[in-house]
């Protein structure tokens, strides 16, 4: 299953050809996003709620990531904005339990693109625990306050909750984003059906036109 997971993380922008278009002003189902079997629970209210599955060592999460906080910031009060890091694996382990640490210590924010960095641009793996405790301590964060939250029952409960999201999302690629607990798309997804899109960051453009759409109907049904 890992594999797999890798196999597809490496390989959602093969396949498309042509020069970029813009995304469908509706986009069709069980093409460019599907519907859940089964509507997850989401806050109630006005706001629509977006979930993100990624991971830190996938590639395509890391290009996804700039484009992604710039849509978040566009939409503003629309939505509430969420991540999973995904469960891929014993080895992603301690990247998921860095994720959940720094959101337990309220330090997403300083450190959510330091992390990123340091994988794809330092050369580090973050599969090792110590490793990713150095790197927290290195980068300014108290040790004995990281590893305390680091190795708690509320981040191993995140883990667990990350697995059940997947299974109850259907997430078997990533980035991978759902919607209002109903709709799910990605880019590989977005550029299904006759999208023209070629680069990797023509491709994400569609997947947030396509995530704007979406967006406007969950909103508009909760009206």
């Amino acid at each position: 299953m890992q594999m797999l997971r890798r196999l597809l993380c490496s390989a959602m922008l093969m396949g498309f050809a042509g020069i970029a278009a813009a995304a469908p002003l509706a986009p069709k189902e069980g093409v460019q996003y599907q519907v859940l079997p089964q509507k997850q629970e989401t806050p109630a209210g006005k706001q629509v709620e977006v979930i993100e599955f990624f991971a830190y060592y996938c590639p395509h999460c890391h290009a996804f990531e700039p484009l992604l906080q710039e849509w978040v910031k566009k939409q503003g009060d629309n939505i509430v904005f969420k991540r999973v890091h995904v469960a891929a694996g014993q080895r992603i382990v301690p990247q998921q339990r860095l994720f959940y640490t720094l959101e337990a210590l309220g330090l997403l924010g300083q450190y959510h693109e330091k992390a990123f960095a340091a994988i794809h641009q330092q050369g580090l793996r973050f599969q090792d625990d110590e490793e990713v405790i150095e790197w927290a301590v290195k980068s300014g964060i108290d040790r004995a306050r990281f590893t305390d939250a680091y190795r708690s029952f509320g981040v191993q409960g995140k883990l667990r909750r990350a697995s059940a999201m997947m299974d109850a999302y259907k997430v078997d690629h990533w980035p991978f984003v759902a919607i209002d607990g109903r709709f799910v798309t990605s880019p590989s997804m977005a550029n299904q059906g006759g999208s023209t899109a070629r680069t990797e960051t023509e491709q994400q453009q569609v997947a947030l036109q396509v995530m704007d759409a979406l967006v406007a109907k969950a909103r508009a049904d909760k009206k």
